[in-house]
């Protein structure tokens, strides 16, 4: 089974981000640490290295379904973890005045700084791999950013995610 792949509907929802083994699967994993360090990241000039270092040098996550801070800081990331959560990272930072652009584009009853960081941390995430990751299936995309969007966000961030999504992906990447 894929990292990417999304269960189906009725599956449980802590039973959603994890693999057969029982630990979060590593795309799934560096997708929530890049929301994390996202979520911190308050504009664009920021240095994203530092922003990075400072992140993993002051946040240790467990690989429970909560992702609780960790007391034991010698606890490591694994390295597809960190590469994959450092790439995104990157990416949305480099790209970030095209994708707000974009995101502004359908997103035209809610201004950018009136949405939940949390969500604008979302949607700033999945427009990057919509846009800029072409080998990452559209579903995918938005499937994870529905199921992140689960965890992380209100009640209401999987509904509205999913419709903003799902505009850019007919606009930018038609079927």
């Amino acid at each position: 089974m894929s990292n990417d792949s999304s269960n189906n509907a009725h599956s449980s929802h802590n039973s959603s981000a994890r693999g057969a083994s029982g630990r979060r699967g590593a795309r799934r994993q560096g997708r929530e640490l890049a929301l994390k360090v996202l979520y911190s990241l308050r504009d664009q000039d920021a240095d994203i290295r530092l922003v990075l270092d400072r992140f993993w040098g002051n946040f240790r996550f467990a690989e429970d379904v909560l992702g609780d801070p960790l007391e034991d800081s010698s606890a490591t990331i694994a390295p597809d973890v960190l590469s994959f959560t450092e790439n995104l990272a990157r990416g949305v930072h480099a790209n970030l005045e095209g994708i707000d652009r974009i995101l502004k584009e359908f997103s035209t009853n809610w201004a950018l700084e009136r949405m939940a960081r949390v969500d604008l941390a979302i949607l700033r995430l999945a427009a990057y791999e919509l846009l800029y990751c072409p080998a990452v299936p559209t579903s995918v995309i938005i499937n994870e950013a529905i199921e992140i969007g689960k965890r992380f966000g209100s009640h209401e961030t999987p509904a509205f995610v999913n419709g903003i999504l799902d505009q850019i992906s007919r606009k930018y990447r038609p079927k």
